[in-house]
């Protein structure tokens, strides 16, 4: 049984694409560049071959969450909910763009607000998919006023996700 399975950071990735052609079973092989874990068998071949750095090995049960003070969390949080807010907002602004450069410039906002987003929650101790401070963020997002598209993925991770300070 694999302990670990590969995963791309598309912010790192430089498209070399030296992964596609090490990976045993095609798992870098994806349309949306995102590592199908289901075909990954943990082997590594992918992330020793990226020039970039780009792809990681990713333990498939996290240890508990470490212990984070919560003023700091607190002021985190607040800060990556007006990012996730922004992010809302330029998703908004892109479906009424008129031109071309407006609309790579809404991504790059877009992408840029998501990165932003994304360290701020690492940093705050959400990122461990399997951790209970990831449960707790998803369960407050359910409610918030946002678009039923992400309250629907937010349930859907809710079920997926395992809880590992919890022990199931």
């Amino acid at each position: 049984m694999k302990s670990k399975y590969a995963v791309r950071n598309l912010a790192l990735c430089t498209k070399d694409c030296l992964c596609l052609y090490v990976c045993p079973t095609g798992a870098s092989d994806t349309e949306d560049s995102i590592i199908d874990v289901g075909k990954c068998i943990g082997c590594g071949a992918c992330a020793m071959s990226c020039p970039s750095k780009a792809i990681s090995m990713v333990p498939i049960n996290y240890p508990p969450q470490q212990k984070k003070e919560d003023k700091l969390v607190n002021l985190q949080l607040k800060l990556g909910e007006n990012k996730a807010l922004e992010e809302a907002i330029t998703n908004t602004k892109i479906k009424n763009v008129k031109t071309d450069e407006e609309y790579r410039l809404f991504k790059a906002l877009n992408m840029s607000l998501r990165l932003t987003n994304e360290d701020l929650m690492r940093e705050s101790s959400y990122m461990l998919p399997q951790s209970n401070k990831t449960h707790e963020l998803l369960e407050l997002l359910l409610t918030k006023k946002l678009p039923k598209d992400i309250l629907e993925v937010v349930k859907e991770l809710l079920e997926i996700l395992p809880n590992n300070d919890k022990g199931y």
